[in-house]
C-alpha cells in the first residue's frame, strides 16, 4: 500500500513537474514573447529545481521566475525595454515631436493610435518648423520656393501613404496619410499631390516666409553658390539655367579619361559635401512607434534640401530609405544625406538585420556603413526600434542625436551617440 502511495505521488508530481515545463517553456513565451535575457533565466530557473523531490518547493520557484521575468521585462536598460510598453524614437533632438507622438500613442480606445502618433508626431514638427528642415519657411529650391515630403507605414499591414514635391499645403504628414487612407496609390507628387490635398480639405497657403526669401537672396547674391548641379557650364560661377556638357566639349573630353560619360561627382570631396550637407541641411524628421499592442508604425516629413534642384523628391518619401517599418520585425528611419542614402535603402536594411537578431543599434550602424564603403563622406544619421522595444541609434560623419520616450520615462530623453567615421576595411 505504501508502495503504492508513494508511486502515486511520484507520479503526480512527474505529471505536474512536467505540466508547468510546457506552459513554461511553450505557452508563456507565446503570451509575453521573452527576450532572449529573460527567456534564458526563466530556463535557468526551470532545470535547476526540476528534480528537487518537493514539487513545493519547485512551483514556489516557478513563480520567482516568473516574477522575475515580469521584472526583466520592464527594466530599460542600453535600450532594453518591455515589449508591451509604448515607445516613440525619433531622429534628432526634437523632444516636443517625441512628447506630442508618445501623447497621442498612449490614447485609449482608438484603434489607430500608432498611425496617430506618427501624425502628430510629424506634424508637431512641421509646426515647429524643426531646424528649418520640416515643415513650411524653411529649405527653398533653386526657384526659391519650399516643397515638402513626406511618408507614414503601417507596419501590420504594411500600408504607406507619401507625398513628394507637396507645394502650397502646410500639414504634409497628414496629407500622406490622407494618399494611404483615401487612395489606392502609394505616393503622389507635384501638382497631383497639391490637387490631392485640395479635394481632401486641406488648406492652400504659400509656405514661404521672410527667412526663406532671405536665404534665397542670399544665395543669388553668392551667384547660386553651392549647388547640386553638376555636368554643366557655369555651375561653379553663376545660377541657372545651365548648358549641360556634351561629348564635344574639350573640357568635357580631358575629364573623362576615357573611363566614364559623367564627370566625377562632388559629392566624394569632402569640402563640397560639408557646404551641401549638414546639421541644419539635410532631409528629417524620422518617426518609429511601437504600441503596447505590438502595433509599430514609422514616418517622415521633411522640406528637403535647401536650394535643392526644383523637382527633387528627397528619402522622405520613399519607403525603405526615409523609413521602413515591419511589425513583426521593427522599424527604422534615417536623415542626412536623402539623394546618396535612398540608393542604399537604409531603414530597408536595418530591418532586415534586426530580422536575423542583431541588436538595433548594430543594425544602424551596419546600414550606415554599407552607404560609406561608397560614399567615405557623406553625412547621415539613423534610429532603429524593434518589436522587442529595443532601440539604438547611428551617425556616419557628423554628431547625431536621437530622441526617445517610453512607458517607464515621464520626459522624452535625448541621446547623443559617438559618430562613426570610417567603414571598415
Amino acid at each position: 500500500m505504501f508502495v503504492f502511495r508513494h508511486s502515486l505521488m511520484k507520479s503526480n508530481r512527474d505529471l505536474l513537474q512536467g505540466l508547468l515545463y510546457y506552459i513554461q517553456l511553450y505557452f508563456l513565451p507565446l503570451l509575453s514573447t521573452l527576450t532572449p535575457y529573460s527567456f534564458f533565466f526563466a530556463l535557468q530557473g526551470l532545470f535547476s529545481y526540476l528534480n528537487k523531490r518537493s514539487h513545493r518547493r519547485w512551483i514556489s520557484s516557478g513563480v520567482i521566475v516568473l516574477l522575475a521575468n515580469s521584472v526583466l521585462l520592464q527594466i530599460s536598460t542600453d535600450g532594453r525595454i518591455s515589449q508591451h510598453g509604448d515607445v516613440v524614437i525619433n531622429t534628432w533632438p526634437f523632444v516636443n515631436a517625441t512628447r506630442a507622438g508618445f501623447e497621442a500613442l498612449q490614447r485609449s480606445g482608438s484603434r489607430t493610435h500608432a498611425l496617430d502618433a506618427i501624425t502628430e508626431g510629424c506634424n508637431r514638427c512641421e509646426v515647429d518648423q524643426c531646424d528649418f528642415t520640416v515643415g513650411y519657411g524653411g529649405s527653398p529650391d533653386s526657384k526659391g520656393e519650399t516643397t515638402l515630403d513626406a511618408m507614414i507605414l503601417d507596419g501590420s499591414t504594411m500600408e504607406m501613404g507619401a507625398v513628394a514635391q507637396l507645394r502650397r499645403v502646410k500639414p504634409a504628414i497628414r496629407v500622406a496619410r490622407a494618399v494611404m487612407e483615401h487612395s489606392s496609390h502609394s505616393i503622389l507628387a507635384g501638382d497631383g499631390a497639391l490637387a490631392f490635398a485640395k479635394m481632401m480639405g486641406f488648406e492652400e497657403t504659400s509656405l514661404s516666409t521672410r527667412h526663406t526669401r532671405e536665404v534665397y537672396k542670399r544665395w543669388q547674391d553668392s551667384k547660386c553658390q553651392p549647388n547640386y548641379f553638376r555636368n554643366v557650364h557655369g555651375q561653379n560661377t553663376s545660377c541657372p539655367p545651365y548648358r549641360p556638357f556634351v561629348l564635344s566639349d574639350s573640357v568635357y573630353m580631358e575629364e573623362l579619361q576615357g573611363e566614364s560619360l559623367l564627370l566625377p561627382t562632388n559629392r566624394q570631396n569632402p569640402v563640397d559635401m560639408e557646404k551641401l550637407i549638414s546639421t541644419e541641411n539635410h532631409d528629417t524628421i524620422g518617426m518609429v512607434a511601437l504600441a503596447d499592442s505590438g502595433h509599430m508604425t514609422a514616418g517622415t516629413s521633411s522640406n528637403g534640401a535647401t536650394h535643392k534642384i526644383a523637382g527633387r523628391v528627397g528619402d522622405a518619401a520613399v519607403s525603405g530609405a526615409g523609413a521602413y517599418v515591419d511589425s513583426s520585425i521593427g522599424g527604422a528611419a534615417a536623415t542626412g544625406d536623402g539623394d546618396v542614402m535612398m540608393r542604399f535603402l537604409p531603414s530597408f536594411v536595418a530591418v532586415q538585420e534586426m530580422k536575423r537578431g542583431v541588436h538595433p543599434q548594430t543594425a544602424c550602424e551596419h546600414a550606415l556603413r554599407q552607404i560609406a564603403a561608397v560614399y567615405p563622406h557623406f553625412l547621415g544619421g539613423m534610429v532603429c526600434l524593434n518589436r522587442f522595444g529595443e532601440y539604438g541609434g547611428a551617425g556616419y560623419g557628423w554628431n547625431f542625436a536621437y530622441s526617445v520616450q517610453t512607458s517607464g520615462m515621464s520626459e522624452p530623453k535625448v541621446e547623443h551617440v559617438t559618430p562613426l567615421t570610417h567603414a571598415p576595411s
